[in-house]
């Protein structure tokens, strides 16, 4: 490890031919009967970064093969994989996180994530479970209140392990001081099963959306983000009405109304005072045409 961190580099998006395509290949590719984490994730980037072309996409998938090539060969229990891989990513290639990290939209594009060796603890998490994946191990995304981890091994001996932190291994109290940190409520077993490949993926998508609402100038992060949120086989119906403020606010009145009445029309049965509430917003966003 050099402690040296590449420079950060201004991000500029894709052309519409290209967001139009990879909006299709996440789509495909989270509707695979096995959908794969590395791919979603680098289309994920594609679509923030019109410089991540099929090359660059490559690239990230052979630096994950290239790790994985060097975790030793079947180390033993979960402990010893949770250390081989701390070993390797987090001492010998330096990855980690630090509190800087939440405020880059770099450290929620796995491309980035692998050039800077920096990111948020699910992305980090990602690179850990793929590198681990590619080498044998018994490994899974751990779905923490607030702060993504990996697991390896069964329920019964899980070791778990916090790539944010270089990769260091946890005891139960290290796991119960973040979710306590997180939420103010103690650790539950439930919290501890393996989180789905899409259950990862909205995650991340989800850190976006947040990363962007509070930066009103990125607007064009959140439409791309709830677009790619929308493509995913489940998700909440609420990301129209998410959708249709963004269009509003980037002076697409029309499209935004559009999406409100259609929302409204979904809520109807169940809420109507809020279905009423979203059309009169139809119609204001309507009114500013004049």
């Amino acid at each position: 490890m050099d402690g040296h961190e590449p420079a950060m580099r201004p991000l500029r998006p894709p052309s519409p031919e290209r967001s139009a395509e990879v909006r299709r290949r996440f789509a495909a590719q989270a509707r695979a009967e096995r959908p794969d984490v590395t791919a979603l994730c680098l289309l994920v980037g594609a679509a923030a970064d019109g410089a991540l072309d099929e090359a660059g996409m490559d690239a990230a998938e052979v630096e994950l093969d290239g790790l994985a090539g060097q975790v030793p060969f079947r180390p033993g229990g979960p402990r010893a994989w949770a250390q081989a891989l701390c070993e390797l990513l987090g001492e010998r290639y330096g990855f980690h996180g630090s509190a800087a990290d939440y405020q880059r939209l770099e450290s929620s594009l796995l491309h980035e994530v692998l050039r800077r060796r920096r990111g948020l603890p699910i992305l980090l998490s990602v690179v850990w479970l793929e590198v681990a994946r590619r080498a044998g191990a018994p490994v899974y995304g751990v779905s923490l209140p607030g702060h993504f981890v990996v697991g390896f091994g069964t329920a019964q001996e899980q070791v778990l392990a916090d790539p944010f932190g270089g990769g260091r291994v946890l005891t139960g109290a290290d796991a119960e001081l973040l979710v306590v940190g997180a939420t103010g409520a103690p650790l539950r077993p439930s919290m501890l099963t393996p989180a789905a490949p899409l259950e990862i993926v909205s995650r991340i998508l989800n850190n976006i959306r947040a990363w962007a609402a509070v930066r009103p100038e990125r607007s064009d992060v959140g439409l791309w983000a709830v677009d790619l949120s929308l493509q995913l086989p489940s998700h909440p119906a609420r990301l129209r009405y998410e959708r249709a403020q963004l269009l509003v606010q980037r002076g697409d009145f029309v499209a935004g109304a559009e999406e409100l009445e259609a929302y409204a029309d979904v809520v109807d049965g169940v809420d109507q005072p809020t279905a009423e509430r979203v059309r009169r917003q139809a119609n204001s966003a309507r009114a500013m045409l004049n």
